[in-house]
């Protein structure tokens, strides 16, 4: 009876592991399109699985290590990234996680993050999706080179700055906020601002995800499972946005924001399910589109 048993937990544990496999490829395809690192997607599927908010921070910046390493490989053969950005940015957003941790486990020790940290990411996704579904986004027609003088050092260290604070704060890669930013505010185009995001992601999570595992209890054979499945998609999605205008990816950021919206204020209602299953049914949308496009597949240049 008690080798049943523990043949039992053995398969469950390893359907778990599977199940995360499965979850940390689909989000990884999305992180390497999207070049939003993967927490910001991972996140809200841990706290809806009923995970705390601090677990579900520390599991999703040791994912998106792995996400943004994945992306950034692709996409340095799609030669997308801004080197001197994405090392102002990724600076600036370090020093950002050493402020955002005490912040967090503030919040934790007055009992608020269950409430607090749903709310921000509320209002940070509302905005976000606002920006990228705007018209005459100015991105659409130009874009910054690596020929043409280097933005405001001013902006980099703000979007920096408030990237690096969101990501330890929510348990992102700061990719969500970051790709929006560089798209509004320093005139990239999306497959840059992707590229660009997803390398100063590396280096916040790298330093924010040390700062929770040194208290915070983790799941590691889950993390690894989730690591593998994202080396593997991020490298699918890098391609994917090759076969994408610039304008598509923009929308498609907008509509993944708003939906990722409408899961979340389920979840403040206590309709965890209903959230999960309509984020469940998005994702699913967009990899028969992803595949649709993989099979007629033709690459595109411009807007």
């Amino acid at each position: 009876m008690l080798c049943y048993t523990y043949q039992g937990i053995l398969e469950a544990h390893i359907l778990e592991l599977i199940m995360f496999l499965i979850i940390g490829i689909v989000i990884g395809i999305f992180s390497g399109f999207f070049g939003v690192g993967g927490g910001f997607i991972l996140t809200p599927i841990l706290l809806l699985s009923g995970y705390s908010p601090v677990v579900a921070i520390a599991t999703s910046l040791l994912y998106t290590i792995g996400t943004s390493v994945s992306g950034v490989l692709v996409h340095f053969r799609l030669k997308n990234i801004q080197y001197k950005i994405a090392a102002v940015i990724g600076l600036s957003g370090i020093a950002a996680t050493q402020v955002a941790h005490p912040f967090v486990m503030f919040l934790e020790k007055m009992g608020w993050d269950d409430v607090l940290i749903p709310v921000l990411y509320l209002i940070l996704l509302a905005y976000f999706a606002f920006s990228m579904l705007r018209k005459g986004n100015p991105s659409d027609d130009s874009s910054v080179s690596s020929d043409s003088p280097s933005p405001s050092l001013v902006k980099q260290i703000f979007i920096g700055f408030f990237g690096g604070f969101i990501s330890t704060s929510l348990g992102v890669g700061g990719g969500f906020v970051l790709v929006p930013l560089l798209i509004t505010f320093l005139g990239m185009k999306p497959r840059q601002a992707v590229g660009t995001s997803l390398l100063g992601v590396f280096f916040m999570v790298s330093v924010g995800f040390i700062t929770y595992a040194v208290n915070t209890p983790i799941n590691y054979w889950i993390g690894i499972a989730l690591i593998i499945g994202a080396l593997i998609g991020g490298q699918m999605g890098g391609i994917l946005t090759s076969y994408y205008r610039n304008k598509e990816i923009r929308k498609l950021l907008g509509s993944l924001y708003i939906f990722t919206w409408i899961s979340l204020l389920f979840k403040l209602f206590g309709w965890n399910l209903a959230g999960l299953i309509i984020l469940i049914v998005f994702f699913v949308y967009l990899l028969v589109r992803f595949a649709g496009r993989f099979v007629n597949r033709e690459n595109v240049k411009g807007t």
